[in-house]
């Protein structure tokens, strides 16, 4: 008799980073760029990009190097390469978009030290293939990129009244400049989480029902 596998495909991997196991809203990592440069949508997704650039880069050669790099030494390997493609993006960034590098900071090479993607390494590039590391690396990045741009492009819209520099409202409208200030990112993250929470236990309760009716309707 022929058995259906349980086994997670390329594409459940891809999407798991999105939603179900989104680095920010679910696990809860990446706080201090999430806090930090998000008073700009445009920053957030410079930064987004950036760390997109990071955490693929390493996780595929994490993972096409796994069997050669040896396990006690495997942590200062994973450090030396996610380091190497900071670097690369740091520069490009320099080069490209000087202004967006400058408004950065320190946060670009700090990067480095981002648990989400020392993390992946740790966790899932150096135990599966190519093709799983960079599907779960896309959709990792990818979730983190949604959640910085979430944040940043309410904080803008909010707290200056535009969204990547261009005016949405008439001359009346007044700022709440508390949105771009510390204490704006921390009420607009905790108010992301908690519509994040709101919506997946709504889901898990929908999916609950209809699994109720269909084993009575069986």
């Amino acid at each position: 008799m022929a058995t259906h596998s349980n086994k997670p495909t390329a594409y459940d991997e891809l999407l798991k980073g999105l939603w179900r196991d989104n680095p920010v809203f679910v696990q809860v990592l990446g706080m201090c760029p999430m806090l930090a440069v998000t008073n700009s949508a445009f920053n957030a997704v410079v930064m987004g990009l950036a760390t997109f650039f990071v955490l693929v880069g390493s996780s595929l050669l994490v993972s096409a190097l796994r069997q050669w790099i040896p396990r006690p030494v495997r942590i200062s390997v994973y450090v030396i390469i996610i380091a190497t493609f900071v670097t690369v993006a740091d520069y490009t960034l320099l080069a490209l978009l000087p202004a967006a590098h400058k408004e950065l900071g320190a946060f670009l090479p700090l990067i480095v030290a981002n648990c989400m993607i020392l993390g992946r390494q740790e966790a899932f590039a150096s135990k599966h293939t190519v093709k799983f590391a960079l599907m779960d690396a896309i959709g990792m990045a990818s979730g983190f990129m949604l959640a910085l741009f979430a944040l940043g492009s309410v904080r803008e819209i909010l707290g200056e009244g535009k969204l990547f520099g261009l005016a949405l409202f008439g001359d009346h409208f007044e700022p709440w400049v508390i949105m771009i200030l510390p204490p704006g990112g921390f009420l607009t993250l905790g108010l992301l989480l908690l519509i994040f929470n709101w919506v997946t236990e709504r889901k898990r309760e929908f999916l609950a029902q209809v699994a109720e009716q269909q084993a009575g309707n069986r």
